[in-house]
This record gives structure tokens, C-alpha cells and sequence, in this order.
């Protein structure tokens, strides 16, 4: 692809990168928070708390898709839109006692938030010791 090619990615590459999916959950009713806390029984689950206007929320949400490397049967990964559903953002603090950062990761095991980090501190949580 020659020089540039190497400096500002290869489309191909990029594309390839792209096809991986992730199995986001849209977080978009309070029901919801009931199914997980029941869920959260059986599997891990992760709330993952994005604002689409922040620079910062975008580039960790970029990491966070490009280091996510677990089957959907290992534990449920919801995505949270901050702006679009805030009382819900604001319901998922109240109930697993974590102060609002965005973005935010909550991992949720037995009913109760075991872990969560913000910001860069995202991509240093290690999901696997929550499985």
C-alpha cells in the first residue's frame, strides 16, 4: 500500500477489523435492570455507559471493541446511550451504588456491581476474573 498506506491504515485492514461483532445488548428500558440483576445469577453481566458526544467515551468505546474477545456465553454486554436514556443511567447508579462517570463500565454478578472503572481505566479491567 506504500507509505501512506502504513501511516493512516490500511482500508482493508480496517474493514477486517470492523467485521468483528460485538453482542451489544441495547440498554433502553428500567425493566431491563430486573432482568439483569436475574440474569446476573446465572452469567455475568457488563452495563457499558457511552455518551456519543465525547471524544474520550468514543476512543475507549474503539479499545473496548477492539480488545472484547468473549462469547456470548460467557457473559451479556449492554450498551448504554447516555443521552438517550438517562433515567435509566441514573436508575443503574442508584441501584449498584455507583457514582455517574461516563464512560463507565459496571460488571454485575449476583445481583451486585463487583467491579467497575471509567475512562481509560476501562481497558485495565480484566473481565475475565469476573466470568
Amino acid at each position: 500500500m506504500g507509505l501512506f498506506g502504513n501511516i493512516f491504515g490500511n482500508s482493508e485492514k480496517e474493514g477486517k477489523k470492523a467485521e468483528k461483532s460485538i453482542p451489544w445488548i441495547p440498554l433502553t428500558s428500567l425493566g431491563q435492570i430486573d432482568d439483569i440483576d436475574k440474569k446476573s445469577q446465572q452469567k455475568t453481566q457488563i452495563i457499558f455507559k457511552h455518551s456519543t458526544t465525547c471524544g474520550i467515551s468514543r476512543m475507549v468505546m474503539n479499545m473496548f471493541n477492539g480488545n472484547y474477545s468473549f462469547s456470548e456465553s460467557q457473559l451479556d454486554l449492554y450498551y448504554l446511550d447516555l443521552h438517550a436514556y438517562r433515567e435509566i443511567s441514573n436508575e443503574v447508579g442508584i441501584k449498584y451504588q455507583v457514582l455517574h462517570q461516563s464512560p463507565q463500565l459496571i460488571v454485575v454478578k449476583n445481583g451486585t456491581a463487583i467491579a467497575h472503572a471509567s475512562h481509560g481505566a476501562i481497558a485495565e479491567l480484566e473481565l475475565s476474573n469476573y466470568l
